[in-house]
């Protein structure tokens, strides 16, 4: 680097992903980019924040100045905090779904939109085909990013093509790698009592992606031909999945190896070992093997590692290694292939001249991959970051501006859930803040429950709950009739054989949920079975709101699976009915479906704009945006509050609308919808009508007074002429409280309503 140059890169750099010693490769990618770029700039300040996935942490060097542990959304946003404090000039983000918190990682989305300085971000995974929760996050990190780093081309082409990134903020550097002599493999074979073999290794974090059983299997072939080769795989466990289901994995690996006859050709090292131990490893390999399972892996610093210490790699083609192994630099075989691996192996083996070359064109193209190289190259991609924010500052987007929080939420507060809840589910009443044994249950509010513990950013806080609202939900179907239940008494007794069309569409609504977004598995599973057992009925209700309710259930089982024919032809079913009745009702002054608004009247719309705009069908989409703004004009005071339709009468067409009562789940309705809108659209009026609707439960309604209860999460049952209710009741502290949740999964602040 030129002095002059150096002068214009930035001084005070913050890195934020995983560090040493944690176990993983993000926290080693991590280490060695801040020491990289440390050593390039002598008199910088580089420090680095640290994402914990135990709650006591790790030992860390010096260099690690803040941490966040990954499920605490909070500790996000203190980093956030004490990196504008230090006055750092660049963040740095590694990015990768899976070490942060939140549903696809989106509790990193609080720290960058609440840093002042410009954000380069590396994208260590970029998804072809995203769910939902995943397109949304890497859309927002997109947004909030003043450039991106990826280590391949093609992740290049999935950022134009799929999440339409700008060209002009991508940036291109590659994996870094130690800078390593090239050297033969025979001096370091003796440090291992493996001299005289044929070393074949695979390393990394173990797990069934990697496809190492692919590899065993084709070493019958390769040992046949060369008796004297060893395999070595190298690498610990994944410790998520040692967490999930042990080392069942690792010992099919050694069962497969000793039922092949391989015992003393294969050698399994199950530790993580330090970077000193694996270049003598990587020393001592002839040929390194890599059989992922499939293409979609942009980066892998395993591979990056090894070829840049010019060792002959055999690999299945995913996108990294097509792009290094390209020119004769090494070998690709088809997934899924023993066959074509033994080959390529023996290929090798057999032709000593062939291994030289492309070790050594392997070695000459690695060079552009050692850390000073790609320090210069990212402290580049910080120059231009900082010239980007000067030339459009972070407050000409959407609204956000640099003054810190732009809208605070109330916090996460449980209590009166958890003590509405019991071993059968949760009771629909209350006295005050206590239960109301004498009313029992219902599946309708077992459903909002259920829909809740699903939305939390993270589902453990009620996963044990979840497990109960979800055998209500089960223990509701009627499987003779293909039907759910609705009331059960406080000594478990079903009160009907068949519940209301709005409470059995209300838990498909939750089962489609379930079956969109639980991770627990055997949840999602019994979800799919419900949600497929109660769909068939909901054809012959002549409930409008039970085919809305049933409609975003669909949209949510459509999130996992997207083919499904039924479920399809169900929506397309559903949606008609909805625009039919549009098209039967709706006037110029009357945009309505029915000749009366009356409860969860928001749901209507939703439900045509979710469906509209994933048939996709824009003029079903429109009727659904056109009947809610119509809604939102019509629940808006001059004083700028929300009002909803009151349940004392409701509002008939050219007739006088009922303002009270007013109930928490018109307010839950509207915040649902317009954030819905919102995120179809781009149109920030809806933040804004989210918003209005939200701030009544706070308060900012016709009496001025809240409903929701700070000491306990609960919610008063509703706003009377002169008072509120104070039973708070199971619908309206769930309406609350998946209200706060939706707000939560915002991945922007909330504008303020005009």
């Amino acid at each position: 680097m030129t002095d002059s140059k150096e002068n214009t890169y930035p001084r005070r750099i913050a890195f934020v992903g995983g560090f040493d010693p944690r176990r993983c490769g993000i926290a080693t990618f991590t280490t060695d980019l801040c020491e990289a770029v440390a050593a390039a700039v002598p008199n910088s300040q580089c420090i680095a924040g640290a994402v914990n996935d135990r709650q006591e942490g790790y030992k860390y060097p010096p260099r690690v100045r803040f941490e966040m542990v990954e499920k605490d959304v909070d500790s996000y946003r203190r980093a956030a905090d004490f990196i504008n404090f230090n006055n750092s000039e660049v963040l740095c983000v590694q990015h990768e779904f899976g070490i942060y918190g939140g549903p696809a990682g989106r509790h990193l989305l609080a720290l960058l939109k609440e840093v002042r300085m410009p954000v380069v971000t590396t994208l260590h995974t970029i998804l072809r085909e995203p769910n939902p929760t995943q397109r949304e996050v890497m859309n927002e990190l997109i947004r909030r990013s003043d450039r991106l780093v990826v280590m391949a081309r093609k992740g290049r082409e999935i950022l134009l093509e799929r999440y339409d990134a700008p060209d002009s903020k991508i940036d291109v550097i590659p994996h870094g790698i130690p800078d390593v002599r090239f050297a033969s493999s025979d001096s370091f074979k003796a440090r291992f009592g493996m001299e005289g073999r044929k070393v074949l290794l695979t390393f990394g974090l173990l797990g069934p992606g990697k496809g190492v059983e692919i590899a065993i299997a084709a070493l019958p072939e390769i040992v046949s031909r060369h008796p004297d080769v060893m395999y070595v795989v190298l690498g610990a466990t994944h410790p998520h999945l040692v967490a999930r289901e042990g080392e069942t994995y690792r010992l099919g690996l050694e069962r497969l190896a000793e039922e092949l006859g391989l015992k003393d050709h294969v050698i399994f090292y199950n530790r993580f070992v330090s970077p000193a131990d694996l270049d003598e490893f990587i020393g001592a390999t002839d040929i390194y093997l890599t059989s992922y399972l499939a293409e979609a892996q942009i980066t892998s610093g395993t591979l990056a590692r090894v070829f840049g210490a010019g060792k002959a790699v055999v690999s299945t083609p995913y996108w990294h290694a097509c792009e290094l192994l390209g020119e004769n630099r090494g070998t690709l075989v088809p997934f899924r292939d023993p066959k074509a691996i033994a080959e390529a192996v023996c290929g090798y083996l057999g032709d000593e001249g062939l291994m030289e070359r492309t070790r050594t064109e392997a070695y000459q193209y690695g060079r552009n991959m050692i850390w000073p190289a790609v320090a210069r190259g990212y402290l580049e991609s910080f120059r231009r970051a900082r010239a980007d924010r000067k030339a459009m500052p972070r407050g000409s987007f959407g609204g956000w501006t640099l003054g810190g929080r732009a809208y605070n939420l109330p916090p996460l507060r449980l209590d009166h859930i958890v003590r509405m809840t019991d071993g059968t589910g949760i009771f629909q009443h209350a006295v005050f803040n206590v239960p109301n044994f004498h009313e029992g249950y219902c599946t309708d509010d077992n459903a909002r429950a259920f829909v809740l513990c699903n939305l939390l950013e993270e589902p453990s806080l009620l996963e044990h709950m979840a497990s109960t609202y979800l055998a209500f939900l089960s223990a509701s179907m009627n499987a003779e009739l293909g039907r759910f239940r609705n009331f059960m008494n406080h000594r478990r007794d079903w009160l009907e054989e068949v519940g209301s069309e709005d409470s059995h569409a209300r838990a498909l609504w939750a089962l489609g949920v379930g079956t969109g977004r639980s991770r627990n598995t055997g949840h999602q599973r019994l979800c799919v079975h419900l949600f497929e057992l109660g769909l068939p009925a909901v054809n012959e209700f002549t409930s409008p709101r039970a085919w809305a309710f049933a409609l975003l259930g669909i949209h949510e089982y459509l999130r996992e699976y997207p083919a499904k024919d039924k479920v399809l032809a169900a929506r397309d079913t559903l949606t008609g009915k909805l625009t039919a009745l549009w098209r039967s009702y709706a006037t110029d002054d009357w945009p309505w479906f029915e000749i009366s608004a009356t409860y969860e009247n928001a749901r209507l719309s939703q439900a045509l704009i979710l469906s509209g705009n994933s048939m996709p069908d824009a003029a079903t989409l429109e009727i659904g945006l056109k009947s809610l703004r119509w809604l939102a004009s019509i629940q808006k005071t001059q004083a700028g509050h929300f009002r909803p339709i009151g349940s004392n009468g409701f509002y008939v067409r050219n007739g006088a609308r009922a303002d009270f009562d007013q109930q928490p789940v018109e307010a839950q309705a509207m915040v649902s919808t317009c954030l819905d809108a919102y995120r179809i659209t781009g149109d920030s009026t809806w933040n804004s009508e989210a918003k209005r609707a939200f701030e009544w439960f706070l308060g900012r309604n016709d009496l001025g007074q809240p409903l929701y209860d700070s000491t306990n999460g609960g919610c008063g049952d509703g706003l009377h002429e002169n008072r509120v209710n104070a039973n708070q009741g199971a619908e309206s502290s769930l309406a609350f409280q998946i209200s706060l949740a939706e707000m939560n999964h915002v991945a922007h602040p909330v504008s303020n309503s005009h």
